[in-house]
């Protein structure tokens, strides 16, 4: 194939005009100019390049020209490629083979150069708008570096190179959905990935018929997953560059979605998503101690509500020593319905923390948290043990890293709660076991969910609730089925 897709820049101009449309839209910019002595059409969307650079590169071409009546008299240019290319010797340029690839490139943030008999290229001048990296708000750590991925996926590809300097390291560009032509980069170690995991990703991806990516990372993990209603993560996502960075150094692989500053990891178990980087920026014993707490946190978000329930409608069963369990005052509620109310109004909370601006969050914590609350109290409408252990489980849940597990476990609390206020410690159990068998049932990408627990693989379930000294010979988790297991 040839990079000469139109007949002249005439037949370019007018195909680019209505693709793009005539003076129709103000950031698309046709401009003519020359390399010298050569004609050329620039095309380019301006919020993305740089125009600076651009400037720069031409400025003194155009000053190199002859004038008129000197040019009159020399034969004109005979090979104009070779031509092109001895003038605007850039290290960015590349040739384009179709017409598609020319305008998918411009609208990428490329500078597209048509000739004066249609050869086409593209310059890598983009300069997209977007923040600068800095510490990610939910996945703050006390010592450690403090950047983190923005949304911009060359300045994320440059954050995840800096801590793996290997010629192995891989990202792999593909255009996803037909309209919105997304910029999605698979990330992998070339000589550890699995390379059924590798294919499936690349095969999923290529099934995406759609327009676009409007949530960009989620909505690709919908696409590849197909997860429906299941209210579980699938995935791992992170805004950390060095979490990212371990992962990939394990055998897991990375997807990198253009626009979006966090990072999906696959494949994943429940027990990665308990995990923090803290554990890790701590001596090996107290990051044992603060993972340990975070997965007692994880259960008891889950259950205590529902066993505070159980044991406080159920009194005569509590021995001596836990006599203070259970309401000791009455409320013309049942305790079952204070329970849901509480539960769902900390659910409204969280929501009118997102949507409230930052100056006026602190007010709204505490009409929520002092007016409402005591005075509810007050007038009878919540027993004092009801909000108690309604903010400790919430506590709790907040100790949870992963927003998305935090979030699906409390819904698995509520079925918990229904199920024992019907059946009472039969439907507690009930309950426990088909939240269980469901964790155990998913195998995202065919990996169990709730590995290394089922199946059971002592060594790794081990290392899943102890973290070893980094001087310990680790090996790599057997669900990434990485070409090799030894790390050292």
């Amino acid at each position: 194939m040839t990079n000469k897709i139109f007949t002249s820049i005439d037949e370019a101009k007018v195909y680019l005009e209505g693709q793009f449309g005539k003076d129709e839209s103000f950031d698309i910019l046709l401009k003519e100019a020359h390399v010298r002595d050569l004609p050329v059409l620039l095309v380019y969307v301006s919020g993305l390049i740089d125009s600076n650079t651009l400037t720069i590169q031409l400025t003194p071409l155009f000053f190199e020209r002859r004038d008129s009546k000197e040019f009159e008299m020399n034969d004109p240019i005979d090979d104009e490629v070779a031509y092109f290319n001895e003038h605007l010797n850039f290290f960015g340029k590349s040739e384009v083979k179709d017409k598609d690839e020319f305008v998918t490139s411009v609208l990428s943030g490329t500078v597209g150069i048509i000739t004066l008999h249609g050869y086409a290229y593209t310059l890598e001048l983009r300069n997209y708008p977007g923040r600068s990296p800095e510490e990610p708000d939910n996945e703050k750590v006390i010592r450690g570096s403090r950047d983190g991925f923005a949304e911009n996926i060359i300045i994320n590809a440059g954050l995840i190179r800096r801590r793996i300097r290997s010629p192995q390291l891989r990202f792999n560009l593909h255009k996803v959905t037909d309209l919105g032509k997304a910029d999605v980069a698979i990330v992998y170690m070339n000589d550890i990935v699995n390379t059924k995991h590798l294919e499936w990703i690349k095969k999923r991806l290529d099934q995406i018929k759609h327009d676009g990516l409007t949530m960009s990372d989620k909505s690709l993990e919908e696409w590849l997953f197909k997860q429906k209603f299941h209210p579980m993560p699938f995935v791992r996502y992170s805004e950390r560059p060095d979490i990212v960075a371990a992962h990939l150094l394990e055998g897991h692989i990375a997807i990198v979605v253009d626009t979006s500053p966090s990072v999906i990891i696959v494949p994943v178990t429940m027990f990665h998503l308990l995990q923090h980087a803290e554990e890790y920026r701590q001596a090996p014993f107290i990051g044992t101690s603060v993972r340990l707490l975070r997965y007692i946190a994880a259960f008891l978000s889950l259950t205590l509500l529902p066993i505070w329930y159980l044991l406080a409608t159920n009194e005569f069963h509590l021995p001596e020593g836990l006599g203070f369990i259970g309401s000791k005052e009455e409320s013309h509620i049942p305790l079952f319905l204070q329970i849901i109310i509480a539960s769902l109004g900390l659910e409204y909370l969280r929501l009118a923390a997102i949507h409230t601006p930052t100056p006026l969050s602190t007010a709204m914590g505490l009409v929520a948290g002092v007016i409402i609350g005591q005075i509810a109290i007050e007038v009878g409408l919540f027993t004092p043990e009801v909000v108690l252990y309604t903010a400790v489980v919430a506590i709790f849940s907040f100790a949870i890293p992963t927003y998305e597990l935090s979030t699906a476990l409390k819904y698995f609390q509520f079925l918990i709660i229904i199920l024992t206020a019907l059946w009472g410690a039969n439907g507690f159990f009930i309950a426990l076991f088909f939240t269980f068998s469901y964790f155990c049932h998913l195998r995202p990408m065919n990996v169990p969910y709730m590995w290394p627990l089922v199946p059971f693989f002592p060594k790794a379930f081990t290392r899943v609730f102890i973290r070893f000294p980094m001087a310990d010979d680790a090996i790599r988790p057997y669900i990434v089925g990485a070409k090799y297991r030894k790390r050292s």
